[in-house]
């Protein structure tokens, strides 16, 4: 599943080709993603000038002149490509958007839980955005917000981390990853952490999460970028699928646990 990292990495390259066009065309081939597509899609989008691209946890926004946002989630196995007008069809090409210089947007979604929706200027905060937890890479973000919210909290945590409603972008991978560097181990209850090591993994989270964009993101499956080149991060990761392997620390074997129906991944001689 695509998270922050891949999806900041389709923002980024998608951004030089929308900005400033105007939307010339839509084509919907396929309304049933994982919430239907709007019977006013269509007329909303076409005419309206793309002034912004932003990114909320996992939603790329597309902001238009009027105000109103296209919301883009890549769900499971989704993928938004920059193309030129013309370009052939694949299977489970769902929706086209087309500018006004000929480029071409198209999202392909093959398992079809993905959704592109519109958020109408003047509406409350969207319901799938309102319950979000802050950014990694905000101020709010730190050891003492983790550590506070943490008390009297008995998941593990891993799964605390991993919540979004805590912060958004701590996904399976980057979490056990995150946890790896900060010496944490998944298991611990969220309680149990002290505000130090909090600290310690609110900066290995920022770092993980920085570093897994500057790789363009991990590819295990299905994604890609928005110019259809995999993501790296994948090459270089401390535990996750590393199972058996020697630690590249201690050179102890990394171990692999299920918290939470998640497969999650550790070293127990560096994560305590």
């Amino acid at each position: 599943m695509p998270e922050l990292p891949e999806v900041e990495t389709v923002r980024r390259g998608v951004e030089p080709h929308v900005l400033g066009r105007r939307i010339e065309r839509v084509v919907v081939r396929e309304k049933r993603l994982r919430w239907p597509i709007a019977e006013d899609f269509v007329d909303k989008l076409i005419g309206r000038r793309i002034v912004a691209t932003e990114r909320r946890g996992k939603y790329l926004q597309l902001v238009l002149d009027n105000g109103d946002r296209l919301l883009v989630h890549l769900g499971m196995s989704g993928r938004l490509f920059v193309l030129r007008s013309g370009h052939a069809l694949l299977k489970h090409d769902h929706v086209d958007v087309e500018l006004d210089d000929g480029t071409l947007l198209r999202f392909n979604d093959p398992r079809r839980f993905g959704a592109m929706l519109l958020w109408h200027s003047g509406e409350p905060l969207h319901p799938l955005l309102a319950t979000m937890g802050p950014e990694p890479f905000s101020d709010e973000f730190n050891g003492e917000y983790l550590h506070t919210l943490s008390r009297g909290r008995k998941t593990a945590v891993k799964s605390f981390i991993m919540d979004g409603g805590v912060v958004v972008g701590a996904g399976n991978i980057y979490a056990a990853e995150s946890l790896f560097r900060a010496g944490i181990r998944p298991t611990r209850a969220a309680s149990d952490v002290s505000r130090p090591r909090y600290d310690r993994l609110a900066v290995a989270i920022r770092e993980v999460l920085a570093a897994a964009i500057e790789q363009g993101g991990t590819t295990l499956r299905d994604y890609a970028g928005a110019d259809g080149a995999p993501g790296y991060f994948q090459q270089v990761l401390d535990v996750y699928g590393r199972d058996g392997e020697a630690c590249r620390v201690c050179a102890k074997p990394i171990r692999k646990l299920v918290i939470g129906q998640r497969s999650s991944f550790f070293c127990p001689n560096c994560q305590k």
